[in-house]
């Protein structure tokens, strides 16, 4: 069944576009997307992840489960680009660590979906909040990678307070942009909402093809770089996720009475963004390179996860 699932995602349209990018550059082609238009999707995913965020949670029963959930999906999403910041960074340089680190303490929305494929498969559901935490997520990774970028950049640490990285970090575009969304998803109503739906909904799929063909363009252009690391990343792309989704899985228990929620939350924190952090990092600190942190999502940790760490998280939610 898992490598059934693995199939089925490899198959995804978006994906394949992906690979069509490396293709591309693998062929020499002359294929690209300019550079405003690059910019433009990615502030629109940023948006449309946000939005359809703060919708979900608007429409869900405030208990205080829903409220323990929320805090401890955030506090994970937290604590991952912290801790995994300082493995990073004495390998890979300030930037490129940050953007890993948020990439890894982010979520990746096409696991979510396959995690409550695989739910299905054994006959159960999720709580409809965990849409809205699985959204929530997303901004403080984000926020975290960059203030560790801006607190340990050399060019900013001898002239800046904590203070000032604080809020630079809080109001950098692609952070303010996705929390934004969620505030004015949130409020808006249902009728409201169906007002832009083609734009929020409709037209994400196709805009996330193109943004991963300019990430598979700019991957093909960058995999020599990732391919120099030599083990490391490969290693960290596979254990750090794994260590992840099973302290999770445990520690879920004693926030969620409902396992499939607990699953949810071990695989969201067990996966790696290839949407949101890219497109963040792609405006905020344009010097991390993608040819390292999206190979690392996309290529090592997504397949392992639905592989391997999907079994494992279930066993011990379920046990």
């Amino acid at each position: 069944m898992n490598l059934q699932l693995l199939a089925e995602n490899l198959s995804n349209p978006a994906l394949l576009f992906f690979f069509l990018g490396m293709i591309a550059v693998w062929l020499r082609s002359d294929l690209k997307i300019p550079s405003n238009s690059s910019k433009f999707i990615s502030l629109y995913l940023l948006f449309a992840i946000g939005f359809k965020g703060g919708q979900e949670l608007s429409h869900s029963e405030i208990t205080l489960e829903i409220v323990l959930t929320i805090c401890f999906g955030i506090l994970t999403a937290v604590l991952i680009p912290f801790y995994t910041f300082f493995i990073l960074k004495p390998r890979l340089g300030v930037e490129n660590s940050g953007a890993i680190a948020a990439a890894y303490g982010s979520v990746s929305a096409v696991t979510f979906v396959t995690a409550s494929t695989y739910l299905e498969a054994h006959s159960m559901q999720f709580s409809g909040h965990m849409v809205a935490v699985m959204a929530l997520m997303e901004a403080p990774a984000i926020i975290v990678g960059v203030l560790l970028i801006k607190l340990f950049s050399r060019r900013e640490q001898n002239n800046s307070s904590i203070w000032y990285i604080s809020k630079h970090a809080l109001t950098n575009g692609s952070v303010l942009l996705i929390l934004g969304s969620l505030v004015i998803g949130f409020i808006a109503s249902e009728e409201q909402a169906m007002g832009i739906k083609p734009f929020t909904t409709d037209l994400f799929k196709g805009f996330l093809a193109i943004f991963l063909l300019d990430m598979g363009i700019t991957s093909g252009r960058k995999i020599s770089d990732f391919m120099k690391m030599g083990w490391f990343p490969l290693l960290f792309a596979i254990l750090i996720p794994l260590i992840n989704g099973i302290l999770v899985a445990f520690f879920s228990k004693y926030v969620c009475t409902s396992p499939s929620d607990g699953f949810i939350l071990a695989i969201l924190a067990a996966s790696a963004s290839y949407i949101a952090v890219p497109a963040a990092m792609k405006i905020a600190v344009p010097k991390a390179n993608p040819g390292i942190f999206i190979p690392m999502a996309l290529a090592i940790t997504f397949p392992f996860n639905i592989t391997v760490g999907m079994p494992i998280y279930y066993f011990i939610c379920m046990s």
